[in-house]
């Protein structure tokens, strides 16, 4: 007898249906035959899934037993696939009356016992059951949790395989769980960020500064200075002074999250922009995105959230040099023999290194060991068209002791995040109607117009431009720059103070690397 089960398989961060097609009664050695592209998780279903039904109560294929996961174009990954297996057999099989679960999407992994464990792209999964319309979802507890936050989606939490069988034959009653991010009860982190506060950073105004300008228009940040400046902890706190994503934008960060098998309950906090700091060891692979089946990196991982990189210059050259295109589109296509994805990856990387290879250039304190060849050398290992793309490039210099002993605190992230959300605001007003969100993205046509400044200005920047040999991707960003230091300021038009605070941000590249 045929059975149809409806299931899914993960395409980069997106769900594609995929069909669990259970054949039994088929002439031959009782036997159970897998097709459909699977991979060695998906192949090893059948000891979890003939155990499950085992200890479940119910009894196994006595004849020769074929599945397909159709398309078979597609490459089959991960466990996910236990529970429409299971649920296949036994309607083959006649021990499940009718094909109730024809208008249910059905994924989860199974243990030896038959109960149900999480699975990976369950928000994918949501997003697919409510644009194909279909009747609900069952999926196991963690991961309905996960799904439940995509609104008119049904979906069902089963605890185990007799559970979701009793329920398909109405033997017992399941609640969808309450759907959207609002009935959501967990708090989110940004108030109360474990990470820290804004006022415990001592010292370091014109850090403090640069920080804010460039949080407000999601500009990407350098920060250069000696061990000990505290580059690193105001990185960390970072999070703190970021306007909280809209729903919507927390949806589409949860669900590249979700794929790489990361959700709600390990830790991801609810309504919070994502922090990535990955170590300065990591592969192209794991900074890019890809393997086999392409999945997303931590450039992905940090979309719509930050991406700090401590030790630029020990980072791979190969690993920075990939991470040019995206700091460009916002997005990156990856392909592989098993497919090509198009991941998002719009973050604002936040960069820190030290001025030398010891540290201690410039620092009155210590005294610096390296030789001219030397600073050239760890310098270079950082190229010109990165540094093109980092819009702020702002020095971090070693604190003093009076400024390490003040006990005063400083201006909480609270009131930073305050000013940061009014500039927002102007720049979702200004770019209304548009696939531009902040300052950091506007294109060529859109710095034009919002950007415009008088001969004067223009006159102070060309000057600027020359003397600091500065190149016309520089150019664009120092009005980027000025255009969110004037939506700080509240102003209308670019004034002379914007367009040379924006300019200072542009110095040190050249100051220091050439």
């Amino acid at each position: 007898m045929l059975a149809t089960v409806h299931s899914a398989a993960l395409q980069g961060i997106d769900a594609a249906v995929v069909l669990v097609e259970v054949n039994t009664g088929e002439a031959g050695a009782p036997d159970l035959i897998l097709v459909g592209l699977p991979d060695a998780a998906v192949k090893e279903s059948q000891d979890r899934v003939f155990s499950a039904l085992s200890n479940s109560g119910f009894h196994m294929p006595r004849t020769r037993t074929t599945i397909n996961l159709a398309p078979g174009d597609i490459r089959k990954e991960g466990a996910l696939y236990d529970l429409p297996i299971a649920l296949g057999i036994l309607r083959a099989t006649d021990q499940l009356p009718a094909d109730n679960f024809a208008d249910y999407l059905i994924a989860g992994e199974l243990g030896l016992s038959g109960a149900t464990r999480p699975v990976r792209g369950a928000l994918a999964m949501a997003l697919l059951a409510k644009q194909l319309g279909t009747r609900g979802l069952l999926l196991p507890p963690r991961s309905a949790e996960e799904a439940a936050l995509v609104e008119g989606v049904a979906v069902y939490p089963v605890r185990s395989l007799d559970e979701a069988y009793r329920f398909l034959t109405g033997e017992v009653v399941l609640a969808p769980l309450p759907g959207g991010i609002s009935a959501c009860r967990q708090e989110s982190g940004a108030d109360g960020d474990p990470a820290g506060d804004f006022s415990e950073i001592k010292g370091q105004q014109s850090l403090r500064r640069a920080v804010e300008v460039a949080v407000a228009g999601a500009h990407n940040l350098l920060m250069i200075g000696p061990p000990g400046a505290g580059k690193s902890m105001v990185a960390k706190r970072i999070p703190s002074i970021m306007p909280r994503p809209s729903p919507a934008e927390f949806l589409e960060v949860l669900n590249i999250h979700s794929a790489a098998g990361r959700t709600l309950s390990d830790g991801l906090p609810l309504l919070s922009r994502p922090y990535r700091a990955p170590h300065h060891t990591i592969s192209d692979v794991g900074l890019l995105g890809g393997g086999t089946i392409p999945g997303p990196g931590e450039i992905s991982l940090a979309h719509q959230g930050v991406l700090f990189l401590d030790e630029l210059p020990e980072f791979k050259r190969s690993a920075l040099e990939v991470m040019r295109q995206p700091l460009e589109d916002g997005q990156v296509t990856i392909s592989r023999s098993a497919g090509k994805v198009t991941l998002p990856c719009s973050f604002m990387l936040v960069s820190a290194m030290n001025p030398c290879a010891c540290g201690y250039l410039g620092d009155p304190r210590h005294e610096c060991r390296c030789s001219p060849a030397q600073i050239q050398r760890y310098r270079a290992r950082i190229s010109g068209p990165l540094l093109d793309r980092i819009d702020l490039h702002v020095e971090a210099p070693a604190l003093s002791i009076e400024e390490l002993r003040q006990t005063r605190p400083g201006e909480p992230s609270a009131a930073v995040r305050t000013r940061i959300e009014a500039a927002r605001d102007r720049q979702r007003a200004r770019f209304a109607g548009t696939r531009t969100g902040v300052n950091a993205r506007m294109t060529q046509t859109q710095i034009r117009h919002h950007c415009f400044i008088d001969a004067p200005l223009g006159r102070l920047l060309q000057q600027a431009m020359e003397q600091l040999h500065l190149s016309a991707r520089a150019y664009d960003r120092i009005l980027k720059v000025a255009r969110t230091i004037a939506d700080l300021a509240g102003a209308e038009a670019i004034a002379a103070p914007h367009l040379l605070e924006a300019i200072q941000y542009r110095s040190l590249d050249r100051n220091l690397f050439y």
